[in-house]
């Protein structure tokens, strides 16, 4: 793992996710959860937040996927429930 990166995983442990941005946390996760959850386009991700009052454009959205959708899907994988492997058709 390169220095740089060492680094910023324990400024991400530390609970410095969001030290030194424009939008609140709050803003930040609602688009990135958004985005994990369901196919949407970072411009109507845009257009979402607009209608919530915050005028973010659609290049800082995919900026905050890029930084931190990967660690929030590993905090959150290990709480979803496991699938069951066994699975049927119905045949109507």
């Amino acid at each position: 793992m390169p220095e740089v990166d060492r680094g910023r995983r324990a400024a991400l442990g530390q609970g410095e996710w969001f030290k030194g941005r424009q939008f609140t946390a709050e803003v930040i996760l609602w688009a990135v959860r958004w985005h994990l959850m369901f196919p949407i386009s970072y411009r109507d991700l845009e257009l979402m937040l607009a209608d919530r009052g915050v005028e973010v454009d659609h290049t800082t959205v995919f900026r905050w996927i890029q930084a931190y959708a990967l660690e929030i899907e590993k905090r959150i994988r290990p709480h979803l429930r496991a699938s069951n492997a066994s699975w049927r058709v119905d045949e109507t």
